[in-house]
């Protein structure tokens, strides 16, 4: 199966640096305000979640979701999560740290999409 979310050995540090600080974490990008489509991480359960949030896999043990709005746009590519030096604008666990999550992404092969990973509403997870 071709997955729809990976994540950098960076950013994995930084986010088993956080479980051990915070407990079980989530992930979380909804193409709103404060740092638009850059995905924020909280602690697992803090940000409520409805069937206008699609699942789309985890990292390093945290699940992801994804405003479906968003998913429209982004549905196409492979993303990875990656991290990067400064201070985002949003309330994500790493700010404090002067790092933000960032998103990577490429668009599928033609074998990749044909074997994708099926996605689910938050409600089924």
């Amino acid at each position: 199966m071709t997955q729809r979310i990976l994540v950098t050995a960076e950013a994995a540090k930084i986010i088993n640096q956080l479980k051990q600080e915070h407990g079980e974490l989530m992930f979380h990008q909804s193409g709103g305000c404060c740092d638009g489509s850059a995905p924020m991480c909280f602690p697992k359960g803090e940000l409520m979640l409805d069937d206008s949030d699609v699942y789309l896999g985890t990292i390093e043990g945290c699940e992801f979701y994804m405003n479906q709005d968003q998913f429209e746009y982004w549905k196409h590519t492979q993303i990875t999560v990656d991290i990067t030096h400064g201070r985002g604008a949003s309330f994500s666990l790493e700010i404090p740290l002067g790092l933000r999550f960032i998103i990577k992404s490429r668009l599928y092969t033609e074998e990749e999409r044909e074997h994708l990973e099926p996605t689910k509403r938050a409600s089924e997870v």
